[in-house]
């Protein structure tokens, strides 16, 4: 698909309303739904894990947030006394067997938001095709961990899960329909099933679903070879970058919140938005550029060497979860208080199919 087709489908999608390209292309959405439904009448309910899953994920095609509430709820859930362990395809990675995810691991191997959840968290990450089978290699090789989240796969069916958390940022359901008329993996339901919770990253509801809400933030600045190496004592408040001559690069599904959060805090800059999960096989901005911000996202990326001249700095976006989200989740992870000895998973609900 041509980047200018690309870019035409986003305005097509997140459009309030459908437009003239939207009800084109319908047709074909209604041959999605026919195989959307035929999957899920048709998918056997899939063994158990060893421990309970917590599946992050959307109803709408990238960009509403996932990987940060990923991040968020396994830090939560570490404050809880949890030990909890991450599986994720590994969008874009070479490969599709099980693999960890280790320090000097390249986002080609790996996958860049896996990359970024285990440097943020420091828990046992890994990244397969199949997530049932990544989840099973994890838990053998790490039997210390007592809980998993996964990093999407609401659509994933082979994988089981005790709960789910499903993701929108303020652009909702865009036009409501389906893929590819329109960003809809799947039908907007009218309610939500008992074990899952809406969680809007915007900070208010964008969709008729009831749900909680979550705050974004941008709060330091970090040179990227403090990034790389942990040192938080370089890190610099965003107000010390105002006044500068800035470029910021966003390699994400929504350029255009990062660069919203910097107007936010005060800053001026020239943005430039790049294709979500951009590999930076060479740099984007002009050289001599001196000043550049980016997403972690990016940061995992980008080598402090290759930069030359440039001054990279490491924006990380931080969600405040609501208390009250982690405490029903903890509900349907665990029906009973977790004791010493490891957890039992509750039944898969195996309702989720009509």
């Amino acid at each position: 698909m041509s980047a200018a087709f690309e870019a035409l489908l986003q305005r097509c999608w997140w459009q309030p309303r459908p437009g003239l390209l939207a009800w084109a292309l319908w047709p074909l959405s209604l041959i999605y739904r026919a195989l959307w439904a035929l999957h899920r009448r048709h998918a056997p309910v899939p063994p158990a894990l060893p421990v309970p899953v917590l599946v992050v994920g959307n109803h709408v095609v990238g960009g509403a947030g996932k990987t940060p509430t990923v991040i968020a709820l396994v830090q939560a859930l570490q404050a809880r006394g949890l030990r909890p362990g991450v599986i994720s395809r590994g969008h874009g990675r070479q490969g599709s067997a099980p693999v960890a995810v280790h320090e000097g691991a390249s986002a080609g191997e790996v996958g860049d938001e896996p990359l970024l959840i285990q440097r943020r968290c420091q828990v046992p990450v890994w990244v397969g095709r199949q997530r049932a089978a990544a989840a099973r290699a994890l838990c053998q090789s790490h039997p210390e961990v007592d809980v998993l989240v996964s990093d999407d796969g609401l659509q994933h069916l082979a994988l089981p899960r005790q709960a789910e958390v499903v993701v929108f940022d303020e652009r909702g359901a865009g036009n409501g329909l389906l893929l590819p008329a329109g960003p809809l993996r799947e039908p907007l339901p009218a309610r939500q099933p008992a074990w899952r919770r809406v969680l809007y990253t915007g900070g208010q509801p964008s969709t008729p679903l009831p749900g909680l809400l979550a705050r974004r933030q941008l709060s330091l600045a970090w040179p990227l070879a403090a990034w790389w190496a942990g040192d938080a004592t370089q890190a610099l408040p965003l107000q010390e970058l105002q006044g500068r001559p800035l470029l910021a690069a966003a390699g994400m599904a929504a350029p255009a919140k990062f660069f919203g959060l910097l107007a936010q805090a005060g800053l001026r800059f020239e943005p430039l938005p790049l294709p979500d999960h951009h590999p930076y096989a060479t740099l984007p901005w002009p050289s001599g550029t001196p000043d550049v911000l980016v997403t972690e996202k990016d940061a995992v990326k980008l080598p402090p060497a290759a930069m030359g001249a440039t001054r990279v700095w490491v924006l990380p976006l931080d969600f405040l979860v609501p208390p009250g989200l982690v405490d029903e989740l903890l509900a349907l992870l665990f029906p009973s208080p977790p004791s010493s000895q490891s957890p039992r998973p509750a039944p898969h609900p195996t309702e989720r199919r009509p």
